[in-house]
C-alpha cells in the first residue's frame, strides 16, 4: 500500500511569481508529509506493508515556435545565452529547494515567459523525493534508530536512485525517449540534491551559504590569507560584506548587525573536513566562497561536480604551480589561456579532443587585478605574469619518469606551467556551462633544479600568498562590476541547450 500526500493537480501561470509560489506550496507540502512520516517512524509507528512517497513538482513550457516573442526587437533580455528554449516542444525539469533557489528559479521563469510568452504548468511530478533528503538542515531524527529499524527504512521510504542523477543532459549524451520532453534544466531535483548533500559533507558548511563567485586553492596558506581578511571585513562596519562563515556553519557578523537565530547551530568541528569551504557573505548572494580543494585532480573534480548546481556565475583557481620556462621567476604569476589535460578524472564526461576556451571576460578580469594590485602598468606585466598553456597532471612526480616523455608533451604543447587541478577545474566549468579562469603563482622550476628549500618556500609564502588573493579577489570585484548577464558566454552552450542558466 502507498501512503501519498494529498495529491495538487497542475495548474498554469503566466505570473512568474505566482508559478514560483506554487513550487514553494508543492515542494513544501511533499517535504512536510515526508518528515511527518519519517518521526511517526522513529517514533515506532506501525509502517508494515506500507510505502511512503512524496514527489518533487515540476515547472512544464510547451513551446510552439523556433522564433522567440517580440522578435526583431531583441531588448536586453535577449542578449543572453540563456532563458530560452532551442524550438518547438514540450520542456519540462523537476524542482527542488525553492527555499534556496526560489531567485535564480524566478528570474528562469520570467525569462521563459519573456521570450515565448503563453503560460508555465506546475504540477507534481512522478520522481519520487528520497527520505535522505527531506531532512532539514539541522534535523537528525533518525539517528535514534536502530540498526534494524534503520535497515526497514528502504521499505518504507524512497531512497536515493542513482538512476536518476546521472549528467547526461550536461555532457550533451542525454536522448529524451519517445514521448519524453526535453530537459530545461542541466540538473534534475535529484541530482540537485545529492549535490547540495555532498557539499556539506566535503565542505563543512551550508550550501544555503555559498556565494555566487568561487575561488579555489590547492594551498592552506590561502585559506589563512582569505580567514585574515574575513575577520579584518566584519570588523568594518561599512564592509559590502553582511557575514563571514566558517567551517561547522560558524557566523561572525558584521560589525552593528544583529545575529540571527540560525547563527547559534553553528559550532567549530572538532576536525577540518575534506574541502573545508569559507564565505564572504554579500546580501544579493554576489559575495564570495573560497575552498581549500587540497591536492589532485580528484578533488578538483569532486567539488566542482556539486558546486556546479549552485549555478555560480564564475569559479577561479588561485594556486601554485611548477613553472616550466627558464624565463620565469619564482613568485611570478601565471594567466592561463589553454589548458593540456593529463589528469584524466573527465576523460569520460568530456572527451580530450573538446577545446576549453579561454574566456576573455574572465582572462581581462584576471589582468586588470594583476595591475591593480600589484601597481604594475598593463604594458609592463609580461615582467611578473606569462600568459600561457597551463598542464595538469594526475602525476604529482611526473619529473621522475623515464626517457623524459613528459617534458617533451610539455614542450610541444607550449606549456609554460603545470599543476595538478586547474585543467580539471576549467574542463569541468565548461562542461557545467560555469565560467572559468584560473590564475597561478610560481612556487618551483624542478626542470631547472629549482625546487623549494623550508626557508626559501617561508619566504616565498609571506611574499606572495596575501598578494595573489587579493588579486583573486579584486578579479571578482571587477567580474561583479561587469554584471552577472556579461558573464555567461554562450562559447560554453550547445545546439540545442537547455533554458536555465
Amino acid at each position: 500500500m502507498h501512503k501519498t500526500p494529498d495529491f495538487t493537480a497542475p495548474l498554469v501561470f503566466n505570473d512568474p511569481a505566482l508559478a514560483l509560489a506554487q513550487v514553494r506550496k508543492i515542494y513544501q507540502d511533499n517535504v512536510d508529509f515526508l518528515r511527518q512520516a519519517m518521526r511517526d517512524y522513529v517514533a515506532g509507528g506501525h509502517f508494515s506493508d506500507v510505502h511512503v512517497r512524496a514527489c518533487y513538482p515540476y515547472v512544464r513550457l510547451h513551446s510552439h515556435s523556433v522564433s522567440r516573442q517580440g522578435e526583431p526587437n531583441s531588448p536586453p533580455y535577449k542578449k543572453l545565452s540563456y532563458g530560452f528554449v532551442a524550438g518547438p516542444g514540450r520542456f519540462e525539469t523537476t524542482l527542488t529547494r525553492p527555499d534556496l533557489y526560489g531567485d535564480y528559479y524566478l528570474e528562469q521563469f520570467s525569462l521563459l515567459l519573456a521570450n515565448h510568452g503563453g503560460e508555465l504548468e506546475v504540477g507534481t511530478s512522478t520522481q519520487p523525493i528520497p527520505i535522505h533528503f527531506s531532512f532539514a538542515e539541522n534535523d537528525h531524527v533518525e539517528g535514534s534508530l536502530d540498526a534494524a529499524r534503520r535497515a526497514l527504512m528502504r521499505d518504507v521510504f524512497d531512497l536515493p536512485d542513482l538512476t536518476a542523477m546521472d549528467d547526461g543532459i550536461a555532457n550533451g549524451t542525454h536522448e529524451p525517449g519517445p514521448g519524453e520532453a526535453h530537459p530545461l534544466s542541466l540538473f534534475t531535483a535529484p541530482r540537485v540534491d545529492y549535490s547540495l548533500q555532498r557539499l556539506r559533507h566535503y565542505t563543512g558548511t551550508a550550501p544555503d551559504w555559498f556565494q555566487n563567485f568561487v575561488l579555489f586553492t590547492n594551498y592552506q596558506f590561502y585559506i589563512d590569507e582569505f580567514i585574515k581578511l574575513g575577520h579584518a571585513e566584519m570588523a568594518r562596519p561599512d564592509s559590502e560584506y553582511v557575514a563571514f562563515i566558517e567551517p561547522g556553519n560558524v557566523v561572525m557578523r558584521r560589525t552593528g548587525l544583529a545575529a540571527q537565530p540560525e547563527d547559534a547551530l553553528g559550532h567549530a568541528p572538532p576536525r577540518l573536513p575534506q574541502m573545508p569551504a569559507y564565505h564572504l557573505i554579500r546580501a544579493d548572494r554576489s559575495g564570495i566562497t573560497m575552498v581549500n580543494i587540497g591536492v589532485g585532480p580528484a578533488n578538483a573534480k569532486t567539488i566542482t561536480d556539486h558546486i556546479a548546481v549552485l549555478r555560480p556565475h564564475a569559479w577561479l583557481m588561485l594556486g601554485h604551480c611548477a613553472g616550466l620556462r627558464t624565463s620565469q621567476q619564482l613568485g611570478d604569476y601565471v594567466l592561463a589561456h589553454a589548458y593540456v589535460r593529463e589528469d584524466h578524472v573527465l576523460d569520460e564526461e568530456l572527451p580530450l579532443w573538446v577545446p576549453i576556451p579561454a574566456l576573455a571576460e574572465i582572462q581581462l578580469a584576471l589582468e586588470g587585478a594583476v595591475a591593480d594590485v600589484t601597481g604594475v602598468p598593463p604594458h609592463e606585466l609580461k615582467r611578473i605574469m606569462r600568459t600561457g598553456t597551463v598542464a595538469s597532471t594526475d602525476n604529482r612526480n611526473w619529473e621522475l619518469l623515464p626517457d623524459n616523455m613528459p617534458q617533451r608533451r610539455f614542450s610541444q604543447s607550449r606549456a609554460v606551467a603545470l599543476d595538478m587541478e586547474s585543467a580539471t577545474i576549467a574542463a569541468n566549468g565548461f562542461r557545467f556551462r560555469v565560467p572559468y579562469g584560473t590564475l597561478l603563482c610560481v612556487s618551483d622550476k624542478p626542470l631547472h633544479g629549482e625546487i623549494k628549500l623550508p626557508g626559501m618556500a617561508n619566504h616565498f609564502y609571506r611574499e606572495r600568498v596575501d598578494q595573489h588573493l587579493r588579486i583573486g579577489i579584486r578579479a571578482i570585484d571587477i567580474l561583479r562590476e561587469g554584471g552577472s548577464d556579461q558573464l555567461h558566454s554562450r562559447k560554453l552552450r550547445s545546439f540545442a541547450e537547455v533554458a536555465f542558466q
